[in-house]
Order: structure tokens, then C-alpha cells, then sequence
């Protein structure tokens, strides 16, 4: 009996290795999922959302490393995904664009009453006002500081009340009011932790990065990097037009101290030596802003037909 049972294990082990071979030479894109509360009946509806896009591939961790370690000799990059693999974690193969195969794990999330001792994913309050329950449960909010008053026969929250800290375990007291609110504020599933996509290795944070993120690290990277350079009086292609233009500033200012003579230098001295060519361009240097706040005055109005408003007979008095 002893010796079928290990055999068994020892032929399930082989199928297993033979299995992870295969879709290890067969994709070059896996996601590394986290599987904390997700049940059997869970993982079968998640496993037929992806059918077709993506397989799932399970297993304890030990046997996962020792896979792939066997298959280093084919893609040494696998290595970098050892590392990652601990606590209770699976793998996703798929050909197809890992953020579309991230939403889809992220669509199979359910919703999860909270349990006493399970770390909280997020924070969980409870909204200002009437919560159905009857002052018999009174002592339940009073245990946990909870300020309520009696409204037309229920208990009535005064004010919001943070119940639950991410990251904090659940006590028990909070986990039962819960559960006699009938709320299930938690919600579980296939969580990405790091992506392996065609030997690099990076953290699921950046799945949601989108094409302008992208350029806009990329353009603030090359500013910085122009900065330096000018800084640093090295050239580059994106700092030649500032540094001819400063260059240029720096000539022509040592030009209009000394006797130095170009072009571009004499045009400005004979403007510095001509005090009526400089007024006329520090006036056309002027703002537009400035000159558009000046008020037109309005044109005057033609002079009124004499015969109409009869100003003749009047101005006959005194010819």
C-alpha cells in the first residue's frame, strides 16, 4: 500500500514538471497571483473566464522552483522569477496583452464577509445614520466606541465611523457587527503580484500605467537630462539651439564692451548710442496686454442737419 501511494506521488511530481515544461517553453508572458480566500468553486469560474486567453497553473512552491530550475538550461531568464515565488502564489500563462488578462482576473473578484483574524485589504467604514438594528444591539457598538442613538425604534449611527484599517486584522467584535449589518466589505480573487514578460521581470504597479504615463516619464526624463547637460557645458542634440543662443549672448555682450566689431554688435551700439532709436524700441517692446487695455475714445458724432433741428432761425437772430 505504502509503496503505490509513492509511486503515485512520484508519477504525479513527473506530470507535473512535464506539465510546467511545456508552457514554459510555449509562453513567454506569466503573471504571478497571490490566491489568499479564493476557494475551488471561485477558481473554477476564474479559470473558465480565461479559457481560451490564458491558463492558470498551481502547485506548491517548492515544486514550482524545482521546475524551473530544470528549464534554466533553455531560458536562463526564468531564474529571476524564483524570487517571487512564495506564500501562496500561481502562475498565468497567456500569449495575449497582460493588462487584458489582469482586468479579466480583476472581473472575477467576489465579494467576502469579513472574518475574525483575516487581514483587512481595505478600509472599511460605516455611514452616518439608521442601521436597521434594534437598540437590543446596542452593547455591540457600545463595545467598540461606536457613538449611536435610538431613532424610531433602531439604533442611528451620529456620526461615519472608521471600523476597519487596511492592513489590520479583523477583530472579532467588528467582524460580527459586520455580519449582522450584512455587509461583506471585502472582496477576493486573483491578485497580480509580479509580471514576467519575455525575460524582465517588474511589479504588477505598472500594468496600469497608460501610453501618455509613459511619455510623460520619458519627457521629463529628457528635460532633466537637457538640464544636466547645460549645466555641465555638454552638448547634445536637444541643448545645441540653447547653447548657440547663450553662446552667442555671452560674444556679444564682451562685443559692446570693447572695441569688437560684427553685424550683430554694431546694430546695437548705434541703438545704445541713439537715444531716440532706443525710445522708439523700448515703446514697441511694449506689451500688447498694456496697449489693448487702453480705452479707444469714440469718434466724434457729425453735426446735426441744421434745418431739421432749426438752428437756422435761431442763428439768423445774430448774423
Amino acid at each position: 500500500m505504502g509503496g503505490g501511494r509513492k509511486v503515485d506521488k512520484t508519477t504525479r511530481k513527473s506530470e507535473y514538471f512535464v506539465k510546467m515544461a511545456e508552457f514554459l517553453a510555449v509562453y513567454n508572458k506569466i503573471l504571478l497571483v497571490n490566491a489568499d480566500n479564493v476557494g475551488s468553486f471561485q477558481m473554477q469560474q476564474i479559470r473558465q473566464a480565461l479559457r481560451g486567453d490564458a491558463i492558470i497553473f498551481m502547485g506548491k512552491n517548492t515544486l514550482m522552483k524545482k521546475a524551473i530550475r530544470g528549464y534554466l538550461e533553455h531560458n536562463p531568464d526564468l531564474e529571476r522569477l524564483i524570487p517571487f515565488i512564495k506564500n501562496n502564489v500561481g502562475m498565468v500563462f497567456s500569449h495575449l496583452d497582460l493588462v487584458y488578462i489582469r482586468n479579466k482576473l480583476l472581473e472575477n473578484k467576489k465579494a467576502a464577509p469579513a472574518k475574525t483574524g483575516a487581514i483587512a485589504p481595505l478600509d472599511v467604514h460605516l455611514p452616518k445614520g439608521s442601521c436597521g438594528l434594534g437598540p437590543e444591539k446596542t452593547g455591540f457598538f457600545q463595545n467598540l466606541s461606536i457613538p449611536t442613538k435610538i431613532t424610531r425604534g433602531q439604533i442611528e449611527l451620529t456620526n461615519d465611523f472608521h471600523l476597519i484599517r487596511k492592513n489590520c486584522k479583523v477583530g472579532a467584535s467588528e467582524a460580527t457587527l459586520l455580519n449582522m449589518l450584512n455587509i461583506s466589505p471585502f472582496s477576493y480573487g486573483l491578485k497580480v503580484v509580479t509580471v514576467y514578460d519575455k525575460g524582465s521581470i517588474y511589479k504588477a504597479d505598472l500594468l496600469d500605467l497608460t501610453t501618455d504615463d509613459v511619455m510623460g516619464i520619458v519627457e521629463k526624463g529628457i528635460a532633466n537630462l537637457n538640464a544636466t547637460a547645460l549645466g555641465m557645458g555638454y552638448p547634445l542634440p536637444g541643448t545645441i539651439t540653447h547653447s548657440l543662443t547663450y553662446g552667442f549672448r555671452n560674444i556679444l555682450s564682451v562685443a559692446l564692451g570693447t572695441d569688437i566689431s560684427f553685424k550683430e554688435a554694431d546694430a546695437i551700439k548705434t541703438i545704445l548710442s541713439d537715444p531716440e532709436a532706443m525710445a522708439k524700441l523700448q515703446t514697441s517692446a511694449k506689451p500688447a496686454a498694456k496697449q489693448a487695455d487702453v480705452v479707444e475714445q469714440p469718434a466724434d458724432e457729425p453735426a446735426a442737419d441744421d434745418s431739421e433741428s432749426g438752428s437756422e432761425g435761431i442763428g439768423g437772430l445774430f448774423d
